[in-house]
């Protein structure tokens, strides 16, 4: 398994890099970041939560290293955590069936050019 304080710490270290070759990319991602912040509506430990769903979904190591300490940072606990992984994965499961549908979809118009 992946040392995921490690591996934040490196992230923190290159994203560094990347602000420095590029501070404009680094100041959008920032103010996307904090525009739910200002807000305020869900609370930090919800956004966290909905984070590490999505981090999931789109299989982003680095989103799920940040943002579990983050979620723990903001109280959210271990079983919280795992109610919103499986929110991530009855949602995936549900991509998977609807873009199932596409596939008949084009089964079907392959049947009927031949």
């Amino acid at each position: 398994m992946l040392d995921w304080n490690s591996y934040r710490q490196q992230l923190t270290v290159r994203i560094g890099e990347i602000a420095k070759l590029s501070p404009d990319t680094i100041k959008g991602y920032q103010a996307l970041s904090a525009a739910g912040v200002k807000t305020n509506r869900l609370g930090p430990k919800t956004r966290e939560l909905i984070a590490l769903a999505v981090a999931v979904t789109v299989r982003c190591d680095g989103c799920i290293a940040v943002h579990t300490e983050a979620a723990a940072r903001h109280g959210a606990s271990r079983e919280e955590i795992a109610e919103a992984l499986g929110v991530a994965t009855a949602v995936n499961a549900g991509a998977a069936l609807v873009y199932s549908t596409r596939v008949l979809d084009a089964c079907d118009q392959v049947a009927a050019a031949t």
